[in-house]
């Protein structure tokens, strides 16, 4: 282990996290204690990281492909993934979101850790400042993901999106409600500085509204 590299664990995964490679924090670790995964599950796990989030589906038996801009983050998962004994189950992809995805292909799950906070970009955005920087509203990718993850997904399929109210919890549920969608918040965290971090759950069909959501907006 070279001295830019960490170490961290959860639950029975060890994991090492290049200094180029976003570090798990409060959001993963919120996510990775809600993940809803089923035996056999075709899951996407987008901005996968270190690939913390796709070797617990792994480990729970689903096919799982792994997605990141960044080059770094995908070499540091394919690590961990042998490291932790699931390579056999995930495949690596390279991408901007979904864009190699033909139409035809389909999910059970898919997952994102979103890039969620409002940034100020003078321009160039490290492939590490991809990971959390979301533009002026903290919302570009967010916006990005609305429009391209429901044309993946099978039709009892789920997404899971965890973004912060700092980029607007009521704006994606709207987002998703035009599509036919509806969202549910199953998890939460209050961070300091005003900032609230959600887990929402989202499927196909009308929009039922829960009771968090007025609160998170």
């Amino acid at each position: 282990m070279h001295s830019g590299t960490k170490r961290i664990f959860f639950g029975d995964l060890m994991l090492f996290v290049d200094e180029n490679v976003y570090e798990p924090a409060e959001d993963s670790f919120l996510f990775a204690e809600n993940l809803d995964v089923g035996e056999g599950d075709m899951v996407l796990d987008l901005g996968t990281g270190c690939g913390l989030l796709g070797l617990l589906a792994a480990k729970k038996g689903a096919s799982v492909v792994a997605v990141d801009i960044n080059p770094y983050a995908l070499r540091c998962a394919m690590k961990n993934s042998a490291l932790n004994d699931a390579q056999s189950n995930l495949a690596f992809v390279q991408s901007d979101l979904l864009k190699p995805f033909r139409a035809t292909v389909k999910f059970d799950l898919i997952l994102f850790n979103a890039p969620y906070l409002p940034t100020e970009s003078s321009g160039y955005i490290s492939l590490l400042e991809k990971a959390w920087s979301g533009g002026k509203t903290g919302r570009e990718i967010i916006e990005r993901f609305i429009s391209e993850a429901p044309n993946h997904l099978n039709p009892q399929g789920r997404i899971f999106l965890l973004q912060s109210t700092l980029s607007g919890i009521s704006e994606t549920e709207s987002s998703f409600a035009d599509l036919s969608m509806q969202t549910k918040i199953v998890a939460e965290r209050t961070l300091p500085f005003f900032e609230t971090i959600v887990l929402l759950k989202v499927t196909f069909g009308s929009k039922n509204g829960h009771p968090l959501s007025s609160r998170l907006a």
